[in-house]
């Protein structure tokens, strides 16, 4: 188990240094002269040059390379003498847009993603693994066939369209919840609960049709097989029954997708965070791009990358708990 982990661990470690690469090269390779952009439009070849050098883009490509992997580690200064400018470790670059480290900017916006994302979390799993069992268990009926409508729905509207119909509903027809505003917990615990819940439920919606879809059927194909009979042969009860034998088998590609889209949620609700006006890490990648901000855009990748890689590692490992079969092969 161990060496399994490591392995995961170091395999894990080697595709993130490959993103890196590709996503630098496309960043400062093939994208536009950051020095140009930082600069603007009426800035002369002589300051455009001294830019390049403060930067150090007049350097060969792996020698920058070099630089922005030693600045994860150690931290780098851009620029010699009085006017150099520090980036402590980890520096995922500079914005020179807003005089601001990347990875200061991203970690102040980063509360506002992680509690948007574990909310939204909690109540997809609930409602999609209950509703997916629910209908499973009820097959055929007015239950099932409405939960899956209702599971219909939820995948096929885009979320800024449900945000803009709970916003109307909620906030301007019925006036029961105040426009999102990002409230931090120890200032006003009602008016943060109260703040995140319409975000939460939009994402929640989403996902959780797509999990109850999902679990519904992989509870139905497990129903149908052999040892399930042989467990009610036994005269096994029927909720340990489809705790133990049809839900836990169900819930291994739940793992897999649940650990995908977690992950990237952490790295920033693009759509969502724009909608409501959350100042979390996507909507400051949505307001990057906007600008043309290169490194705070290649730090917002490089983070949800992160975020996904290391993910899939915790899925293989909880895959281990799950399925003795996957025990047994990573001795």
């Amino acid at each position: 188990m161990v060496l399994y982990l490591l392995r995961r661990i170091l395999s894990a470690l080697g595709i993130l240094l490959l993103i890196s690469l590709f996503t630098y090269a496309i960043f400062f390779l093939l994208s536009p002269d950051p020095a140009v952009l930082i600069c603007g439009k009426t800035c002369t070849p002589e300051r455009i040059d001294q830019i390049r050098g403060q930067l150090g883009l007049d350097q060969p490509f792996w020698v920058q390379y070099w630089e922005f992997l030693r600045g994860l580690v150690a931290g780098r200064s851009y620029g010699d003498g009085p006017s150099a400018i520090d980036c402590a470790a980890p520096c995922l670059g500079f914005s020179f847009q807003t005089n601001e480290s990347v990875t200061n900017m991203i970690t102040s916006r980063f509360p506002v993603s992680a509690t948007l994302a574990i909310g939204a979390a909690v109540l997809w799993l609930l409602a999609g693994i209950g509703g997916g069992l629910l209908s499973a268990v009820k097959q055929g009926t007015w239950w099932d066939r409405g939960a899956m409508m209702v599971a219909l729905g939820g995948i096929s509207l885009p979320n800024y369209f449900v945000a803009l119909i709970l916003q109307y509903v909620l906030v301007v027809q019925l006036q029961i919840l105040p426009f999102p505003t990002a409230v931090e917990f120890g200032e006003n615990p009602l008016l943060w609960f109260q703040s995140y819940l319409m975000p939460w439920l939009v994402l929640a919606f989403a996902y959780a049709s797509m999990y109850a879809r999902l679990v519904r059927t992989n509870v139905i194909d497990t129903l149908g097989e052999n040892f399930m009979r042989t467990a009610r042969a036994k005269g096994l009860a029927a909720p340990l029954i489809l705790r133990r034998h049809a839900l836990r088998p169900a819930l291994t590609p739940v793992v897999t997708l649940f650990g995908m889209d977690f992950a990237g949620l952490l790295g920033g609700a693009l759509i969502t965070e724009t909608v409501f006006g959350l100042n979390g890490v996507g909507k400051l990648a949505a307001d990057s791009i906007a600008k043309n901000d290169q490194p705070v855009i290649m730090g917002v990748t490089l983070l949800a990358a992160l975020f996904v890689v290391f993910g899939n590692v915790i899925v293989d490992i909880l895959y281990t708990v799950l399925d003795p079969r996957v025990r047994v092969t990573s001795r």
